[in-house]
């Protein structure tokens, strides 16, 4: 049995198939990105409209993610619902202690029980693969706390084995770098505000229009310092020195004293690595 027949047998097993009436049977928490949307098309596959792809718009949500998030519903075909609040008005997670991952999925969490209460739907699905268990997210226990579950996780199933399930049924985002949300580029201690979050969006869509790069974290530190990391491959890109100049003076007019770059390139919790390191 291939990883995707996997897939769509956990549906078959966990969401009442065979007993269909006009009810959404699953909601999956969806970002647009390659994990979410491997999980999303395995349910709309094994459910059609029976499931119900949800991605929270919460104000850490890049305008561009959002777009891709769209984009990718409508090319598996699963029905799409965006729902919009604010996380910024949750005073523990502005916060940006060790805890703001917790914070934020609480949060998204019970406004998917919401929308699932109101479609009488019984099973609340997440994208969390095999490999994020190994990674500290405090964000996945908050989920857990709500019975959210991930089937990903549950079947073993790791990220390489997501991108080729997603190339294997053509979804466009098989090859999509990991993404997280814009808060996740502050440093731990530094409060999140709308201002902070719209100078990290706009730097990073700086990088990607001067450079040509696909995979970029610009991480906030104190004193506004910038420490701009791309993917490892493509780090030879950012050596023209003439476009560096042109970065510097685009980033500081955004509010940054002083532009950095990690030599090493990106690396999943980029801000984790650091912080631990005080």
């Amino acid at each position: 049995m291939s990883r995707l027949d996997e897939l769509i047998a956990w549906f078959n097993s966990n969401a009442g198939v065979g007993s269909m009436d006009h009810h959404t049977r699953v909601i999956v928490a969806f970002s647009g990105g390659v994990d979410s949307s491997v999980v999303a098309y395995a349910a709309y596959y094994t459910l059609k409209d029976h499931a119900l792809a949800v991605t929270a718009d919460y104000s850490t949500l890049a305008m561009d993610d959002l777009e891709e998030a769209r984009k990718v519903a409508r090319e598996i075909g699963i029905r799409h619902e965006i729902i919009k609040y604010d996380e910024l008005s949750n005073p523990a997670f502005v916060a940006n202690d060790k805890m703001r991952c917790y914070h934020c999925r609480d949060e998204l969490a019970r406004h998917l029980i919401a929308v699932a209460k109101r479609e009488g739907a019984l099973l609340v699905v997440d994208g969390t693969n095999a490999d994020d268990l190994k990674d500290y997210r405090p964000g996945i226990k908050a989920m857990r706390e709500h019975g959210i579950r991930s089937p990903l996780a549950e079947l073993g199933i790791n990220k390489e084995e997501v991108r080729a399930i997603a190339r294997e049924v053509g979804l466009s985002v098989h090859d999509k770098p990991s993404n997280s949300c814009l808060a996740s580029r502050i440093s731990q201690g530094i409060e999140v505000t709308r201002d902070r979050l719209s100078m990290v969006e706009e730097a990073e869509r700086i990088v990607k229009e001067l450079f040509n790069v696909r995979q970029v974290r610009v991480r906030l530190h104190t004193d506004n310092i910038a420490r701009i990391e791309v993917g490892r491959d493509e780090r030879i890109k950012l050596f023209d020195t003439s476009r560096l100049d042109i970065l510097d003076e685009r980033l500081k007019a955004l509010g940054f004293r002083y532009i950095t770059i990690d030599v090493r390139g990106y690396r999943s919790s980029g801000l984790n690595i650091i912080d631990s390191r005080r």
